[in-house]
């Protein structure tokens, strides 16, 4: 049975997290796997006073987000919870926006040299040219069925060789070969995996929208709610603009051959009784028929 103390650590840490939740509402779901402790204390260190990292075992945190739940039922602490899964903890920020959070882990990658047995979490590829290894340890690469020569007394690859892939395992080969080169090819840091935000839980991908693409889909769903409304006949604030104009060019077309006008019909008018004015307000246009005209004039040549 858990002792005073250790009691009293698990309700303060509890109460952390609630707070958290409830008063800063917006934080990142990192992945910590493979992350080393000067990795964790130098983003601490950068953080600090911008935004919280809090970390803890996940049977305390989902014990903590059910008794939030309960006091905070609109605060979305239970998809918080649900999302509560593997080697993870959280960012919360309090004077700082989440795009600020990310830089900042990005700042903060370790290499590490691949390790027998560990699964691969990249490809990689060993480009073909000098090593700079001697004839003496060509042993290592026949172990791997790679294809090498002797230049200059060195050992050189005759193509590129893929040694990892991702999702294998590392061969006791591949590694020893790897250091024997001076390659470390993995690199860790904390992952944003999801974000938690205004009481609920979405995926990170959704960071990276710009804002011209949410403009983008914004106009998108504008014309097509547009069209929507024209084609059933409901009128919608989005469409209005286009029943407007289409209203207006049938009253132009009206009153294009008759003797009345209006101010906003002139101009219409004006283009419609002086069509070489339009012609030369559209200089693209009036180009086209002139070349017409010149080739219809060398193909009479020709008869």
């Amino acid at each position: 049975m858990p002792n005073a103390e250790k009691l009293a650590k698990k309700g303060l840490y509890f109460e952390k997290l609630i707070d958290l939740c409830v008063n800063s509402p917006n934080a990142l779901l990192v992945g910590v796997d493979h992350v080393a402790s000067k990795q964790m204390q130098d983003i601490r260190i950068e953080l600090r006073g911008h935004a919280i990292v809090l970390m803890g075992k996940n049977t305390m945190i989902r014990k903590a987000l059910d008794i939030g739940h309960e006091r905070h039922p609109e605060a979305g602490m239970d998809k918080l919870r649900a999302a509560t899964n593997g080697n993870m903890g959280f960012i919360f920020a309090t004077n700082c926006t989440l795009d600020h959070i990310r830089e900042v882990l990005g700042k903060y990658i370790k290499t590490q040299a691949a390790k027998v047995g560990q699964t691969a979490v990249v490809d990689w590829f060993i480009p073909s040219g000098p090593t700079g290894m001697d004839p003496s340890q060509t042993n290592f690469f026949q172990a791997l069925n790679i294809g090498t020569k002797i230049v200059k007394g060195q050992i050189e690859l005759v193509s590129d060789f893929q040694i990892l892939k991702i999702g294998e395992k590392v061969s006791a080969s591949g590694a020893v070969l790897l250091a024997k080169l001076g390659i470390k090819p993995f690199e860790y840091q904390m992952q944003v995996q999801q974000v938690y935000q205004d009481a609920t839980v979405f995926s990170a991908a959704v960071l990276d929208i710009s804002d011209a693409v949410l403009i983008q889909k914004f106009i998108a769903g504008v014309a097509n709610m547009a069209a929507f409304s024209r084609e059933v006949g409901i009128p919608t604030e989005a469409g209005l603009p286009h029943a407007f104009g289409n209203a207006f060019r049938n009253v132009a077309a009206l009153v294009a051959d008759i003797d009345f006008t209006f101010k906003e019909v002139e101009e219409v008018k004006k283009f419609l009784a002086d069509p070489s004015a339009y012609a030369a307000s559209n200089p693209v246009a009036a180009a086209a028929p002139a070349g017409g005209a010149a080739g219809g004039a060398k193909k009479e040549e020709k008869k």
